[in-house]
Protein backbone atom coordinates (compact mmCIF):
# COMPACT_ATOMS: atom_id res chain seq x y z
CA UNK A 1 0.00 0.00 0.00
CA UNK A 2 1.41 3.65 -0.96
CA UNK A 3 1.68 6.30 1.28
CA UNK A 4 1.10 9.41 0.20
CA UNK A 5 1.18 13.11 1.24
CA UNK A 6 -0.53 15.96 -1.01
CA UNK A 7 1.14 19.76 -0.20
CA UNK A 8 -0.13 23.04 -1.05
CA UNK A 9 0.02 26.30 1.00
CA UNK A 10 -3.31 26.47 2.31
CA UNK A 11 -4.93 23.26 2.29
CA UNK A 12 -7.94 23.82 1.58
CA UNK A 13 -9.00 23.48 -2.11
CA UNK A 14 -6.81 21.83 -4.25
CA UNK A 15 -4.75 19.68 -1.97
CA UNK A 16 -8.26 18.45 -0.66
CA UNK A 17 -9.79 17.31 -3.99
CA UNK A 18 -6.41 15.28 -4.78
CA UNK A 19 -6.78 13.52 -1.69
CA UNK A 20 -10.35 13.01 -2.08
CA UNK A 21 -10.08 12.08 -5.47
CA UNK A 22 -7.13 9.32 -5.04
CA UNK A 23 -8.96 8.07 -1.85
CA UNK A 24 -11.95 7.25 -4.08
CA UNK A 25 -10.01 5.61 -6.85
CA UNK A 26 -7.75 3.58 -4.37
CA UNK A 27 -9.88 2.67 -0.74
CA UNK A 28 -6.62 1.20 -0.07
CA UNK A 29 -4.07 3.58 -0.27
CA UNK A 30 -2.83 6.08 2.73
CA UNK A 31 -3.44 9.70 1.70
CA UNK A 32 -2.85 12.70 3.38
CA UNK A 33 -2.54 15.93 2.65
CA UNK A 34 -1.47 19.31 4.39
CA UNK A 35 -0.36 23.13 4.02
CA UNK A 36 2.29 25.61 4.77
CA UNK A 37 0.05 28.07 5.75
CA UNK A 38 -2.99 25.80 6.47
CA UNK A 39 -6.55 27.51 6.26
CA UNK A 40 -9.12 27.60 8.90
CA UNK A 41 -11.54 25.44 7.11
CA UNK A 42 -11.61 23.31 4.00
CA UNK A 43 -13.22 25.76 1.11
CA UNK A 44 -17.14 25.27 1.04
CA UNK A 45 -16.89 25.61 -3.14
CA UNK A 46 -14.38 22.73 -2.94
CA UNK A 47 -16.60 20.19 -1.10
CA UNK A 48 -19.67 22.14 -3.24
CA UNK A 49 -18.04 20.85 -6.19
CA UNK A 50 -16.67 16.91 -5.13
CA UNK A 51 -20.13 16.86 -4.08
CA UNK A 52 -21.54 16.97 -7.39
CA UNK A 53 -18.86 13.51 -8.24
CA UNK A 54 -20.17 12.23 -4.95
CA UNK A 55 -17.42 12.46 -3.53
CA UNK A 56 -17.40 13.61 0.28
CA UNK A 57 -14.34 16.05 1.55
CA UNK A 58 -16.54 18.20 3.92
CA UNK A 59 -14.94 16.33 6.66
CA UNK A 60 -11.19 17.35 5.55
CA UNK A 61 -9.59 19.82 7.90
CA UNK A 62 -6.38 21.72 7.22
CA UNK A 63 -3.41 20.57 8.74
CA UNK A 64 -0.05 21.71 8.86
CA UNK A 65 2.47 19.86 7.20
CA UNK A 66 4.94 19.86 10.39
CA UNK A 67 2.46 17.08 11.15
CA UNK A 68 3.94 14.56 8.73
CA UNK A 69 8.08 15.47 8.61
CA UNK A 70 8.69 12.97 10.76
CA UNK A 71 6.78 9.87 8.88
CA UNK A 72 8.14 8.43 5.87
CA UNK A 73 5.89 8.96 2.41
CA UNK A 74 6.26 6.65 -0.80
CA UNK A 75 5.31 9.96 -2.84
CA UNK A 76 4.95 13.92 -1.85
CA UNK A 77 2.75 15.41 -4.14
CA UNK A 78 2.90 19.64 -4.51
CA UNK A 79 -0.32 20.58 -6.41
CA UNK A 80 0.57 24.66 -5.95
CA UNK A 81 0.81 26.95 -9.46
CA UNK A 82 4.30 27.74 -9.87
CA UNK A 83 3.94 30.84 -11.35
CA UNK A 84 1.71 32.35 -8.51
CA UNK A 85 3.15 31.08 -5.06
CA UNK A 86 5.97 29.29 -4.05
CA UNK A 87 5.49 25.15 -3.13
CA UNK A 88 6.57 23.86 -0.11
CA UNK A 89 8.97 21.67 0.38
CA UNK A 90 8.64 18.44 2.68
CA UNK A 91 12.09 17.51 4.50
CA UNK A 92 10.69 14.13 5.58
CA UNK A 93 11.71 11.05 4.07
CA UNK A 94 10.07 10.67 0.63
CA UNK A 95 10.47 8.01 -2.38
CA UNK A 96 9.10 9.95 -4.97
CA UNK A 97 8.39 13.56 -5.05
CA UNK A 98 6.13 15.32 -7.24
CA UNK A 99 4.60 18.12 -9.05
CA UNK A 100 1.35 18.29 -10.53
CA UNK A 101 0.45 21.89 -10.38
CA UNK A 102 -2.86 23.68 -10.59
CA UNK A 103 -4.56 27.33 -10.21
CA UNK A 104 -6.08 28.42 -6.94
CA UNK A 105 -9.48 28.42 -7.70
CA UNK A 106 -9.83 29.86 -3.87
CA UNK A 107 -8.64 33.60 -5.64
CA UNK A 108 -11.20 33.15 -8.32
CA UNK A 109 -13.25 36.60 -8.92
CA UNK A 110 -16.92 36.81 -10.55
CA UNK A 111 -20.24 36.29 -10.30
CA UNK A 112 -21.14 33.16 -7.83
CA UNK A 113 -21.80 31.13 -10.87
CA UNK A 114 -18.18 32.52 -12.53
CA UNK A 115 -16.56 30.90 -9.66
CA UNK A 116 -18.14 27.62 -9.16
CA UNK A 117 -16.89 27.22 -13.02
CA UNK A 118 -13.26 27.98 -11.91
CA UNK A 119 -13.69 25.38 -9.00
CA UNK A 120 -15.28 22.98 -11.62
CA UNK A 121 -12.50 23.58 -13.95
CA UNK A 122 -10.05 22.91 -11.56
CA UNK A 123 -11.72 19.98 -10.00
CA UNK A 124 -11.88 18.55 -13.41
CA UNK A 125 -8.24 18.94 -14.28
CA UNK A 126 -7.07 17.58 -10.77
CA UNK A 127 -9.03 14.38 -11.52
CA UNK A 128 -7.67 14.03 -14.68
CA UNK A 129 -4.15 14.67 -13.37
CA UNK A 130 -4.33 12.09 -10.41
CA UNK A 131 -6.32 9.68 -12.67
CA UNK A 132 -2.94 9.60 -15.04
CA UNK A 133 -0.39 9.29 -11.72
CA UNK A 134 -2.67 6.91 -10.46
CA UNK A 135 -2.62 4.60 -13.49
CA UNK A 136 1.26 5.74 -14.52
CA UNK A 137 2.59 4.93 -10.82
CA UNK A 138 0.25 3.07 -8.47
Amino acid sequence: MSKILILCTGNSCRSQMAEGFLKFFDHGLEVYSAGTAPSQAVHPKAIQVMQELNIDISKGKPKNVDKFTGQKFDYVITVCDDAREACPVFTGKVGYQLHIGFEDPAIATGTEEEVLEVFRRIRNEIQRDFSKFYQDHL
